[in-house]
Order: structure tokens, then sequence, then C-alpha cells
């Protein structure tokens, strides 16, 4: 083959496999906004990141009960573009019910939508099975930033675990704790421990194809998100659900761990160095709630689990980017 030819080919293959040309991310967004505000802004960076062409936005599906849910995530859909995003919400009596500080604003006449019961939701594992079933294989990737109800459901549904194993390609999931943190190396972490028996099935019946990426408690409590932020970085609009909702729950003075965001960042750009990940294993959930991870030796073992971990250097990234997500005004 002449050398220019040669040169042009290897030009187009290096092309082809080049990350930009990557088929970008479907998301769906698992979520148990009720109680922490980190949801709220882990749900605008999903908004973020589609806008900037890094996602797909599939859809959400809320993990907890409560009867403002569907109201609230459709008002900030709608605030941010998406009036129509497909809604489903738990309907399993199992499901913790929760109360909120900021769900309230799902009321106010500041931020308007058109579904206002949860009644008038799509029940959660349904709209889950529908949105996998129409993508294409291996291609979803579920953001799972709650309790795993949804995802213990998915998996118990007809077919479930099948279906996962066809259409999932990633579960990106904010729970446990995999270091030391909050002041003890046996942190019971609140995703788990408020739906054990649901984070149990999701990493005992979780097929072994499909990687699970944990979030653990000590990567969001190693991201604050800045007060200053809710106070100077949201003027772009008179009333601003994310900084409204981060008041209610936290007020002015405390810098709220972002859990949920890092879940968010990796899930979208796994490739770009936000986060380390450790070596491969697999992660048992214990009756008390604890997360032990156990890793696979000498190419032995289940392989299918990995959780983040972070440098001082990935940490002051992860945040900047994090922040600049949240801030992002949405596309007119």
């Amino acid at each position: 083959m002449p050398y220019h030819m040669m040169r042009l080919f290897l030009l187009c293959l290096f092309a082809l496999s080049s990350p930009l040309l990557a088929e970008k991310p479907r998301i769906i967004f698992d979520t148990d906004i009720t109680g922490d505000v980190d949801d709220v802004l882990a749900l605008t960076m999903c908004h973020s990141l589609a806008d900037r062409g890094a996602c797909e936005f599939l859809g959400v599906t809320i993990s907890k009960d409560n009867p403002l849910t569907a109201s609230f995530v459709d008002a900030q859909n709608t605030v941010y573009g998406r009036p129509d995003l497909p809604i489903g919400v738990t309907r399993d009596p199992k499901s913790q019910k929760r109360p909120s500080s900021y769900l309230k604003l799902a009321d106010s006449p500041d931020y308007p939508h058109d579904l206002n019961r949860n009644e008038d939701a799509r029940e959660a594992v349904e709209l889950l099975r529908e949105l996998l079933e129409k993508q294409p294989d291996h291609s979803v990737t579920i953001i799972s930033v709650g309790i795993a109800s949804n995802m213990a459901n998915l998996l118990k549904s007809p077919g479930g675990v099948d279906l996962v194993k066809k259409k999932v390609k990633l579960l990106s999931i904010m729970a446990g704790a995999f270091a030391f943190c909050s002041g003890t190396n046996y942190h019971l972490e609140a995703n788990v421990t408020n739906g054990i028996g649901f984070m149990q099935t999701v990493a005992n019946e979780w097929p072994e194809e499909v990687p699970i990426i944990w979030s653990g408690y000590e990567i969001g409590e190693a991201l604050p998100y800045p007060r200053q932020s809710i106070a100077r970085d949201f003027g772009y609009l008179p009333h601003h659900i994310v900084r409204e909702s981060y008041l209610l729950h936290s007020g002015p003075n405390h810098d709220r761990p972002c859990w949920d965001e890092s879940s968010v960042l990796y899930a979208v750009y796994p490739e770009r160095g936000f986060f380390g990940l450790s070596q491969p294993g697999r992660v048992k959930v214990l009756d008390d709630g604890f997360t032990r991870f156990t890793p696979a030796r000498g190419g032995k073992g289940s392989q299918r689990d990995r959780f983040l971990t972070m440098t001082s250097v990935q940490q002051s990234r992860a945040l900047e980017a994090i922040v600049q997500l949240t801030i992002q005004p949405p596309q007119p």
C-alpha cells in the first residue's frame, strides 16, 4: 500500500476510534428527590449535559413516596426546556415515604407545569421497561441516586434481569461507603439503610455482564457545593427553582455535599478523569446496610463492581465541573 494511502487509512481509523465520535450516553435518571437537595442539583446537571449534547436524556423515575414528587420534577423539567420528558413514580407500598422542605415549590405560580398529581404519572418500573425496550442493545446508562426500589423492582419484573442485560451498558449508583468517612470505617449510608432489601436485590441479582460503578458517601462528602454559588450564580432568572430549593433545604450558610452529582458526572463523562476507579470486585450489602467490597483476585471472582476514588486534583476538577453544570442557564 502506498505511503499516502496508508497514512489516510490510519487517520480514518484514529477518527473512528476517537472519544469525540463515541456514541453519547443515553441516560435515565432514577432519583429519590424528596429529602435532600442534591437530587435537584443532579437533575439540573442531567439537563445541562443534554443541552451540551453530551448525553441523550430519556426520562426520570422517582423511588420515594411523596405526593409532590412528580409535579416538582415536571416543574424543574419545564424550567429546563423539557416539559414532556417522561416521569415515572414508585407505587411500591414498601418504598419509603418522605417529607420534603422544597417540593412545595411545585405549587408556586413561578414554576408552571402540567403534571400536577403523582396519580397522573407513569408507574416507575413500567416506564423503565418501556424506555429500555425502545433503545438499542447495550446503550442505556442508568443513574440511580436514591433508594433502590425501582432498580430492584425492575429486576423482579417479568424478564427484568434479561432486559437489563440486553439494554443497559452501565449502572452509576450513589450508595454505600468504601473508605473512611463520617468519622468511621463502617459508615451505614442512607440510600442503603432506607431500603436495605431493595439494595440487596440489586447487589445480588444485577446481571454480571452489566458493570456497576458505586459512588460512596466519601466521594460526595469531599465535594461540598459552595454556598457562594447559590448566592451569586442564579440571578439570570427572577425565580430559580434550584436556588430556592437549596435555600429551603440547606439555608444560605451550608455547603451541601455533592453525593448524587458525582454519579451523574461519572455516568456521562467516564473517560475524562474526574474520578479514579477501584479494582474490580463485588459489593455485598449486609443486613445492617453496610456495603462490603470484595476485590477479584487473580482474575477469579466477580468483576462486575467498582467504586469511585478521588485524588485532591480530581476533587478540584470534579467540583468545578459540578458547579459549572449546575449554574448553566437553561437553553432558550
